[in-house]
């Protein structure tokens, strides 16, 4: 499997931000990390041998990011304010860093994006806020509400950044016939330890009443919140939307 490394200054970020690649060709993949992980998580927890067949026959070319949630959400000592603004940072760092060298390397293809935990958040959050220039999501056993994380503090980073209130009053002419038109809108969640099935299909009801068409798909009660699962509903799901 072709692998490569990169890493740059971000502008927006004011950090190196590496990105590692997996393939040589195929379908574009955006993955983001759970919690405060890096962009290599996924390999060391085997993921990308969970899909490795699909990249290394040149269907999909994944690409995995780091997120700024251990400077963000989950910084205890970060002021609510601070949190909400590098969430904004890092969505103009993924399109304005990341989304152009995806573009450059897979012919223009509008990624799919996925995460499991926090990085399905954080996948979510992009692609609803993106759908113009990515296909969809894959979302796994995510949480899609962040007022949690800022302690009774509210602006526009942390409306604009939380799915759960900005989707039931998106009305506009651009972005919601576009998401009315999705065709790979996968939210997926187990109902084992430590899974919080309620909070995908509160995302799905969200999602319905807009008229925006998704699946959501909630396994069983032995589908805990860990990585053997994930590791199964990924390259499920890939395989019915290449």
């Amino acid at each position: 499997m072709e692998r490569r490394t990169d890493s740059w200054f971000s502008s927006n970020l004011g950090m190196e931000m590496p990105i590692v690649a997996y393939g040589h060709a195929g379908y574009p993949l955006l993955m983001f990390p759970t919690a405060a992980a890096d962009f290599l998580e996924y390999e060391r927890f085997h993921l990308i041998d969970s899909i490795s067949h699909h990249i290394e026959a040149g269907r999909v070319r994944a690409y995995s990011i780091n997120s700024v949630n251990r400077y963000s959400l989950m910084n205890e000592q970060a002021p609510p304010q601070l949190k909400g603004e590098l969430l904004t940072r890092y969505d103009r760092y993924i399109t304005e860093e990341v989304l152009p060298l995806i573009r450059h390397e897979a012919g223009g293809q509008p990624p799919l994006t996925t995460g499991a935990s926090l990085g399905a958040y954080l996948s979510a959050n992009t692609y609803f806020k993106h759908p113009d220039v990515l296909r969809g999501v894959i979302a796994m056993s995510g949480s899609y509400d962040v007022r949690s994380w800022f302690d009774g503090y509210y602006d526009d980073n942390v409306y604009f950044n939380n799915p759960v209130q900005y989707l039931p009053n998106l009305n506009d002419g651009h972005f919601l016939p576009i998401l009315q038109r999705a065709d790979a809108i996968v939210i997926l969640s187990g109902q084992g330890s430590y899974e919080a099935p309620e909070r995908s299909r509160q995302l799905s009801g969200i999602l319905s009443s807009r008229g925006i068409p998704h699946t959501l798909d909630i396994w069983g009660h032995d589908v805990d919140h860990d990585w053997p699962w994930w590791r199964k509903m990924l390259p499920y799901w890939l395989e019915k939307l290449l």
